[in-house]
């Protein structure tokens, strides 16, 4: 496994890790290790665009038909007049 040490890190950061991984249950060490694995998977997970993630929430839902796509069309301003 690899290692890296961060240096010149902030008191008040290191208070907040510290106060984190004991309402966790975690010693500093593995509670820097969750937070990095979490920041990568994210990165990982939001890699597709907005419309695909959308798509994905609402794939189980049942539609069968295809939606159109909104490419290209100007957007104008909604109009609350009668």
């Amino acid at each position: 496994m690899a290692q890296f040490v961060v240096r010149n890190i902030a008191d008040s950061v290191k208070g907040r890790l510290q106060r984190r991984a004991r309402r966790n249950g975690r010693s500093m060490e593995e509670e820097v290790r969750d937070i990095l694995r979490a920041a990568v998977n994210d990165e990982e997970a939001s890699a597709t665009g907005l419309g695909t993630e959308i798509s994905a929430l609402f794939a189980k839902a049942g539609l069968d038909s295809d939606l159109p796509e909104l490419r290209g069309h100007s957007v104008r301003p909604a109009s609350f007049e009668d």
